[in-house]
């Protein structure tokens, strides 16, 4: 559907984009993840016909859209976008915001096309009201049935959850999901929030500096970066020192951690006896009232049925994380027992 070929984008002579290449697979909801200055919204911006290229291209279906000598303009390439901001226009009722892009349809159709997406985002009964009359939740409903309403080849989003709270964006980001899917629509996010970015994507680029660092799936992101910086950035952990031994076992402070067919080590960067850096998450460190290793508490987070615990080992002197069930409930500088059981390890060269 889509395909971005070592596209560069520069202010005032600053390289934002550098050398960016991606495809869209045509019915995959994809997300740009990345922290803010990483050039996420840039390369929306660039695919929308909004910024100019200084080097390479992009097609959609198979069309060369844009490349350094110019492009289609927004308008001729058949793309829907949702703003941050919604940008619906104020001085018209929801149901002729969502009519703004059928115009060419007969009455009919468009009437149609109209009670449709506003039943799919739940507004039927609000169609005659104005954007100020709406909730921001509401407003965001409209913003995406209006984009979606004369039937875009694709369709790109720019933090459209931002504003909301984050109960509100959850829901809403699940139920964008099923509408696109619904729709048939390719779809594009920008966003810097990883939990939303896993909820809605088949596939995710994690930007840093301009450049997509890991395309791949939320499954992959998490357990199998391919860089430091994505291991990081993903998910939570802290990394414990350790040396790989024949096989692919590593030995670490807490013991030997051993490979076997439910435990897979990503040590694909790491030769024999080398010495690594082991990311341990939270969800590898396991309470246990018999474990070998003890921990003093120094934070805690509460997150309903869990809750995450901040740790330090004073005898290995290591700072771990790890999930409790929720009635588990310890204070801070309580001392607590754990084990080991990573169930898929990740390290690097160190």
């Amino acid at each position: 559907m889509l395909q971005l070929d070592q596209v560069q984008v520069s202010y005032a002579g600053q390289r934002v984009l550098d050398d960016l290449s991606c495809q869209v697979q045509a019915g995959d909801i994809v997300s740009l993840l990345g922290s803010s200055g990483s050039g996420k919204t840039t390369a929306l911006r660039a695919i929308a016909g909004f910024e100019p290229l200084q080097a390479g291209s992009i097609h959609l279906r198979r069309q060369r859209i844009a490349d350094a000598t110019g492009g289609l303009p927004p308008e001729q390439r058949a793309i829907g976008m949702v703003f941050q901001d919604y940008a619906l226009f104020p001085h018209l009722t929801v149901a002729d915001n969502v009519a703004f892009g059928l115009h060419r349809l007969p009455k009919v159709r468009r009437t149609g096309r109209i009670m449709q997406l506003l039943a799919a985002v739940d507004l039927a009964h609000l169609g005659s009201r104005y954007p100020h009359e709406l909730s921001g939740g509401q407003q965001q409903r409209v913003a995406l049935a209006r984009a979606l309403a004369p039937s875009p080849a694709l369709l790109l989003l720019d933090e459209p959850f931002s504003n909301l709270d984050i109960e509100l964006r959850e829901r809403l980001s699940l139920a964008v999901r099923d509408l696109l899917q619904a729709e048939q629509v390719t779809a594009i996010l920008v966003t810097h929030d990883q939990h939303e970015a896993f909820a809605i994507s088949d596939q995710i680029g994690l930007m840093h500096q301009g450049r997509i660092l890991q395309w791949d799936t939320p499954y992959n992101l998490y357990h199998k970066p391919k860089t430091r910086f994505v291991a990081d950035f993903i998910g939570q952990g802290e990394f414990i020192p350790g040396q790989v031994l024949a096989k692919g076992a590593l030995a670490t402070e807490f013991g030997i951690l051993q490979p076997g067919p439910h435990t897979p080590i990503e040590t694909s960067c790491c030769g024999s006896e080398q010495w690594v850096d082991i990311l341990l998450r939270p969800d590898d460190v396991v309470p246990d009232t018999h474990g070998p290793i003890q921990a003093r508490i120094v934070e805690k987070a509460f997150k309903g049925a869990e809750i995450l615990y901040t740790l330090h080992s004073r005898q290995h002197n290591t700072r771990l994380l790890s999930l409790f069930p929720s009635h588990h409930n310890h204070a801070v500088g309580d001392t607590v027992r754990l084990r080991i059981e990573a169930k898929h390890v990740i390290c690097f060269s160190r």
